[in-house]
C-alpha cells in the first residue's frame, strides 16, 4: 500500500471563502484545478492508482498573508478562525472516506495570539497526524522567538510538522525590481525558501533545543540535496566570509556539523514535480527512515494524476531494497505519526 503524505485539498467552506474574496495568482490556481476542492474529482484521481490512498492537508495562500489582504486587524484572530474552519473539514471528510483519504495534516495558525499551539493541540486530539506550517510567517522567519512555543508543543504533543514553502511574487528577483518576474517566485523561490527555513532552524540552536522534534520538509528538501558541498564543507568554514560578527562562535555552539542537522534531523517527501533526477539526488542525501511518500497532488499539467504517476513509478524503480521501499510507501509515516494508516 502506498500512502501519499503530502497531498494538498481546499475544504469547500475555506474554498468559498477564497473564491468570493478575489485572490489573486494563487488563489487563481486553486480554481483552475477542479480536484483541489471538489471531493468526487479528486476521489477519481485516487482510484487511478491501485493500492493508493492520499494525507489531506490545506494548500495555499497562508492564512497568516489571506487574512491581512482581508482585513484582519492584526491580533491574529481571523487566523486561528480560519484554522479551525479547514481543521474541522479536513476531519469530517476523513472521517467520512478513509479508504481515500486514511488521514489528515492540520493546517497551523502561527499567526494566532497564541501561535497556534491551542488550535494544534486541538486539532491533534480531533485525529489530526501531525500540523502544516509554512517557510515564514507573513514574511518573518520560524526562528523568531515569537514562535517558540509552537515548536516546543509539537515536541511534547510527538506529532510532526509538515512544513510548506511560502513566497509569492510580491519578493522581487532583483533589488531594483518591485516585484518577481515570470514566476521565478514559485520556479525557484520555493525551493530556496525551504532550504532557507532549514538554515535558521539549525543555527538558530531550535534542532538542539528541541532535538526530538520531527519536521517534514517539502519536495525533497528544495534546494538543499543539490548543494551538500555548501552544507557541508563551505559551511564548516562558517565566519570565514564574514566580517561584522564572529560566526565561528557559533559554529563551535552547535552540537553538530551543520551537514549533520540538514542530512539526519530533518525529515523530508518524495514529490519532485516529476524528475527523476530529483528523486535520485534527495533518496542519496536524506535518512531512508526519515522519508514519506508524498506526490504534491494536485498541481500538474494534468490536474491530479502526473505527479502522483510518476511518483509512484520512480518509488518503484528506485535503487533500494524492498523494506526500505515499505517503509518509504507508508511504514515511516506511521511511525512517526504513531498511526497506524494501512487496513
Amino acid at each position: 500500500m502506498r500512502i501519499d503524505a503530502y497531498t494538498h485539498f481546499m475544504p469547500s467552506r475555506m474554498f468559498q471563502l477564497l473564491v468570493d474574496s478575489g485572490y489573486p495568482d494563487i488563489g487563481k490556481r486553486m480554481r483552475e484545478v477542479p480536484c483541489i476542492h471538489d471531493l468526487d474529482a479528486r476521489r477519481k484521481v485516487v482510484d487511478t492508482f491501485p493500492d493508493y490512498a492520499q494525507i489531506i492537508s490545506y494548500a495555499m495562500p497562508p492564512l497568516e498573508v489571506f487574512a491581512k489582504s482581508q482585513g484582519d486587524s492584526g491580533n491574529g484572530a481571523k487566523v486561528e478562525e480560519y484554522a479551525r474552519l479547514i481543521n474541522d473539514e479536513l476531519a469530517e471528510i476523513c472521517a467520512k472516506d478513509s479508504d481515500h483519504f486514511p488521514g489528515w495534516v492540520a493546517q497551523g495558525a502561527l499567526g494566532a495570539p497564541d501561535v497556534g499551539v491551542a488550535e494544534a493541540t486541538r486539532a491533534i486530539k480531533n485525529g489530526a497526524l501531525g500540523v502544516q506550517i509554512y517557510t515564514n510567517v507573513a514574511g518573518k522567519p520560524l526562528d523568531d522567538p515569537a514562535f517558540e512555543p509552537f515548536f516546543a508543543a509539537m515536541e511534547k504533543l510527538n506529532k510532526p510538522i509538515w512544513l510548506h514553502p511560502a513566497r509569492n511574487a510580491a519578493v522581487a528577483d532583483y533589488a531594483s525590481e518591485t516585484k518577481s518576474k515570470y514566476e521565478i517566485w514559485w520556479t525557484f523561490g520555493w525551493s530556496y525558501e525551504t532550504g532557507a527555513a532549514m538554515a535558521r532552524l539549525v543555527f538558530s540552536k531550535l534542532m538542539d533545543k528541541y532535538p526530538n522534534i520531527k519536521i517534514i520538509t517539502h519536495h525533497f528538501g528544495g534546494i538543499v540535496p543539490m548543494l551538500e558541498g555548501r552544507i557541508g564543507p563551505g559551511w564548516d568554514q562558517l565566519g570565514s566570509r564574514t566580517s561584522d560578527e564572529d560566526l565561528t562562535v557559533l559554529l563551535k555552539q552547535l552540537k553538530k556539523r551543520p551537514l549533520d542537522y540538514f542530512k539526519h534531523s530533518f525529515y523530508t517527501d518524495t514529490a519532485t514535480f516529476s524528475s527523476e533526477a530529483g528523486m535520485t539526488m534527495g533518496l542519496s542525501f536524506f535518512d531512508h527512515d526519515k522519508i514519506v511518500f508524498a506526490s504534491d497532488c494536485p498541481f500538474d499539467p494534468e490536474k491530479g494524476t502526473m505527479y502522483t504517476r510518476d511518483a509512484l513509478r520512480f518509488l518503484e524503480a528506485a535503487n533500494i531494497s524492498a523494506a526500505e521501499r515499505e517503509a518509504i510507501a507508508h511504514g515511516n509515516l506511521e511511525r512517526i505519526t504513531g498511526t497506524k494508516l494501512v487496513k
